[in-house]
């Protein structure tokens, strides 16, 4: 992801977080403060998706719409904030491959686990790509439709 893509992330979010808005100025806070974790996902003619990841909390994931400040020194899991996918871009491949992508970040910046709050219906993704309901974190962060999960990593 570049400066220049946070415009299409912020049209995929509009489109595909209906439930869950976040401000343009959070998505391009997360883009400054951690790069890296920024990915675009490419369409036949424009961006398909996005990936917002960073270090953070295990415990105590950010709450959404709310600006993250700094990235903790002393994060303790590599926290998969959006992974998010246009419609056209679903079923084909590119979540799971965004997923691995994520996996080898996280590998290589030596984290154990990832940890992510899934929204709405995608907790069979979720499962599918090695997450599991975890109990040390918040209980449904996001309100009834959400659910904090965890992937260990090798």
């Amino acid at each position: 992801m570049a400066r220049r893509d946070l415009d299409s992330v912020v049209r995929i979010a509009d489109h595909v977080h209906v439930d869950y808005p976040e401000r343009p100025e959070i998505i391009a806070e997360k883009f400054a403060l951690y790069p890296i974790g920024c990915m675009m996902l490419d369409g036949p003619d424009q961006a398909a998706g996005y990936v917002l990841a960073h270090p953070w909390h295990r415990t105590t994931p950010p709450k959404l719409d709310h600006p993250l400040g700094a990235i903790p020194e002393n994060a303790d899991t590599y926290y998969l904030h959006d992974l998010a996918l246009l419609p056209e871009a679903r079923g084909i491949g590119a979540g799971r491959a965004a997923v691995e992508m994520i996996v080898a970040q996280a590998k290589r910046t030596a984290f154990a686990d990832i940890s992510l709050i899934a929204v709405g219906n995608s907790v069979s993704f979720w499962n599918a790509q090695g997450f599991r309901a975890a109990t040390d974190g918040p209980d449904r962060p996001y309100g009834p439709a959400s659910l904090f999960m965890r992937r260990l990593l090798d």
